[in-house]
């Protein structure tokens, strides 16, 4: 009996859907080192696991190429599979058809899926490589757009949103990915920003190009938008699904444990000499954490952006966490007004999806300046503490070494409802420096002092050991104790073990007013 010619109808438009743009133009795709949306979504997700979602979707307008033939999909790849067995709804545009311009039923398509992962409580991953909006359906690419970023943020903080930009992401549609909570970029390949090179020689007379305008290395290091970089498309979808093993699935569920390969109790005799005895010399807070957290779990986030604050996240013991700290080396961990919006929307995140927060401290304060006071860094420091003051997630704090003023109380203190708080011995909790107390306190004893500077010495360090010290704080019960830095992995630990099922609620309100 012959075959049914409408299965052979079907097989034929899936085979063509499949092709995109056609054979010339994947080939193009391959020539700029870029995959194609299938070949990525194919490396992104667990083989053998992607159900594609409305394939033969076209757009409702005509004409647009390929003499008027509408090409299926509309230039977006959208469905589900999975990632290490866990369920994952993913769209990822297709720069081989009208270069990925999204039009109303691009639109539709992406904004079905986004409602489906929210509805089953799944992550979304965005795969964005697009020349913008679709020109030819003028309004109705806008309205495309548009239900695209309601949803993001009606989705914030309910699943995990994660954008892999890999080509062009200009205009309007960079907003996308701004409102979700990650951005991976591919470096020299993917480009985010509002108006292009030309828009902008036209207005201001700036010569600039893509990359420096708004490619990955200017996204992670100076507008600090991005959150990781690959150097290939293939590397980048490694990142994704690293990124989302340390993720819950939504904002009902904890985030993932992993049996740990590595000893809960390891203690390292290292960084019991870690901090230097003189406490102007630096150190690296990246070593401390390197030394605490599994091994090899640290995954950094915004590397080269405000590098006086790091944030990432890790597993300790295999459970996952966020990890937020000053790096002393670098400004000596101040605070300024970059490292304030980095440490504060991550926080803001962590809390989202009930993720523990560890928190490393050795800051001297705010960063002092006319250019800081003037660019609202008391606003921006002030993002700090509204987001540890409203986290509800696990917080763990520990006070490494300096912990002057508003620093100290914004840095996950006690004050800001830290579940478990600990010093080490080099920890210095003050309203200030030894030295600038001494000098206001006791200046005039110092002024009429036969040797003024010899005075000034012992009266500094006799503040530094009546107040500058973790027991003060301890004997007030602002620290919960004070520990050999070597203690610190088998101590957090058990506190992440005791604080697992943590569950707060904060006073009933439709939302604060953060100061944005």
């Amino acid at each position: 009996m012959p075959e049914d010619p409408r299965i052979l109808e079907l097989r034929e438009k899936r085979k063509k859907s499949r092709l995109g743009g056609g054979e010339k133009r994947i080939e193009k795709q391959h020539a700029k080192g870029k995959l194609t949306a299938r070949e990525r979504i194919d490396l992104l997700l667990d083989p053998g696991t992607f159900q594609e979602l409305e394939p033969f979707v076209t757009s409702r307008k005509h004409d647009l190429e390929l003499g008027g033939e509408k090409l299926l999909g509309d230039g977006v790849v959208t469905g589900y599979g999975q990632i290490d067995g866990r369920t994952i709804y993913v769209y990822a545009q297709d720069f081989t058809v009208s270069g990925g311009s999204l039009g109303e039923m691009q639109g539709q398509k992406i904004s079905h899926v986004m409602d489906l992962a929210a509805s089953n409580g799944t992550p979304v991953i965005g795969i964005l490589d697009s020349g913008g909006a679709r020109i030819q359906e003028g309004i109705y690419s806008l309205g495309g757009y548009a239900e695209i970023f309601r949803r993001n943020s009606q989705y914030s903080g309910v699943v995990p949103q994660i954008s892999l930009v890999m080509g062009p992401c200009a205009g309007g549609a960079a907003y996308s990915p701004v409102l979700q909570d990650f951005i991976i970029m591919v470096e020299k390949k993917s480009f985010m920003f509002l108006t292009g090179p030309q828009v902008i020689k036209s207005v201001t007379g700036e010569e600039t190009d893509f990359e420096s305008l708004g490619g990955a290395a200017t996204h992670l290091g100076i507008s600090g938008i991005a959150h990781m970089a690959a150097p290939s498309d293939q590397d980048a979808l490694a990142l994704a699904r690293r990124l989302v093993s340390y993720l819950p699935n939504n904002n009902m569920e904890n985030p993932p444990y992993v049996e740990p390969a590595d000893d809960p109790g390891r203690m390292d005799e290292v960084l019991n000499s870690i901090v230097p005895i003189n406490p102007q010399t630096p150190y690296r807070m990246h070593d401390v954490v390197e030394l605490v957290v599994d091994k090899g779990s640290f995954l950094e986030l915004q590397s080269t952006y405000a590098q006086n604050a790091l944030i990432g996240m890790a597993r300790i013991g295999g459970y996952s966490v966020g990890i937020v700290g000053q790096e002393p080396s670098v400004l000596a961990g101040s605070l300024n007004i970059d490292a304030a919006d980095k440490i504060a929307r991550f926080v803001r995140f962590c809390d989202s999806f009930n993720v523990p927060l560890v928190t490393f401290v050795d800051s001297p304060g705010f960063l002092p300046g006319i250019n800081q006071e003037h660019g609202g860094v008391i606003r921006h420091g002030a993002k700090i503490l509204y987001a540890y003051a409203n986290a509800t997630n696990p917080k763990i704090s520990i006070v490494t070494r300096k912990a002057y003023g508003g620093a100290y109380i914004a840095m996950s203190s006690k004050y800001m409802d830290t579940d478990v708080t600990y010093a080490w011995p080099s920890a210095e909790i003050a309203v200030m420096g030894a030295g600038g107390a001494a000098n206001i306190l006791y200046r005039r004893q110092i002024k009429a002092a036969e040797d003024p500077e010899a005075e000034r010495e012992k009266l500094t360090q006799d503040y530094k050991d009546l107040f500058l010290n973790p027991y003060a704080s301890a004997q007030a019960g602002y620290i919960d104790d004070v520990i050999e830095p070597k203690e610190t992995r088998p101590m957090i630990v058990a506190a992440l073990k005791t604080l697992r099922n943590k569950r707060k609620q904060n006073l009933p309100r439709k939302h604060g007013n953060m100061p944005v």
